[in-house]
């Protein structure tokens, strides 16, 4: 498979001599983007690169200005702690990217220029839109879980599809912050996070789709209370977490006959946005159960 398996410090990565694209971040070894890019490389029959190089925060300048002299260099995908740092050492951002204020794919332009690209929230609808038919409206409520950076991606996502958008979280203050600054003017509320915990009352709105966004239900963190009487007929409940790729919240969820999305589906819907950026072919749909055994083995 194309692609490193380790992740290394990017001084000491060989002179290229051919294309390639990388992710950076700190840490970096748990990356899952050199398999993903790999086996998309290897079934193109694409003669180039994909690896993971490990860049401390002190270094963010210096590591792109060395790749944007490299001819080799496509660009990379960009993940914690650099996604906002990286956005004043670009030449360009992108829509997306501005109205979320993260950035998540570098792209070298011809002439050594730098575009910022964020594909989060493409590979956050990708999955609704393309396995489950999910009909973005104004009649569909949408619960999503979380504030940090992740949230801002969905969130900017949502506000574009106009869905009547709740903010469940801890701090009121926050969530409303960030739902005034993504998602002006359409319908929205800030729940607290205990609230959700709790059975829904008779007569309160369901959500057609819950979204969870925060880092409850990982490895390492408690798991997401939530009741799943909050969740519509025929809803959907999507967790991006990836470690555990199946959550207690999923777990409940497919238990209870509602559908479900894993962390999985959004890292590879995204991964397919940055790899046609990087490589100018779009990975096939018809793929992706393949990758996924790859991924999950």
């Amino acid at each position: 498979m194309s692609g490193a398996e380790a992740a290394y410090d990017w001084r000491s990565l060989p002179p290229a001599t051919r294309p390639y694209a990388e992710v950076i971040g700190d840490p970096i070894s748990q990356s899952k983007s050199p398999k993903i890019h790999g086996f998309w490389l290897e079934k193109l029959e694409i003669a180039a690169d994909y690896r993971a190089a490990h860049v401390l925060p002190g270094d963010l300048a210096e590591y792109l200005k060395a790749r944007r002299a490299d001819a080799h260099w496509r660009g990379c995908n960009v993940t914690m702690p650099h996604k906002q740092a990286v956005m004043g050492l670009m030449n360009r951002l992108d829509d997306v990217a501005t109205r979320i204020g993260a950035v998540n794919t570098v792209v070298a332009d011809e002439g050594g220029g730098l575009t910022g690209h964020n594909t989060d929230a493409y590979g956050f609808s990708e999955p609704l839109l393309f396995e489950h038919g999910f009909h973005f409206t104004t009649e569909k409520s949408v619960l999503v879980i979380g504030n940090g950076g992740a949230a801002r991606a969905v969130v900017a996502e949502l506000a574009q599809r106009h869905v009547a958008l709740t903010l469940a979280v801890r701090a009121r203050e926050k969530g409303l912050k960030l739902l005034m600054e993504l998602a002006p003017g359409i319908s929205h509320a800030v729940a607290d996070l205990l609230t959700i915990a709790n059975p829904a009352e008779v007569k309160a709105a369901r959500y057609d789709l819950v979204v969870n966004t925060s880092p409850l239900g990982m490895v390492g963190n408690p798991p997401l209370a939530l009741d799943l009487s909050w969740v519509a007929p025929r809803g959907i409940v999507y967790d991006i977490v990836t470690a555990p790729l199946e959550t207690e919240l999923l777990k409940a969820a497919r238990e209870a006959e509602f559908a479900t999305i894993d962390g999985l589906s959004m890292l590879i819907g995204q991964a397919r946005g940055a790899f046609h950026l990087f490589f100018g072919r779009p990975p096939q749909y018809e793929w992706d159960a393949e990758l996924r055994r790859i991924l999950t083995a």
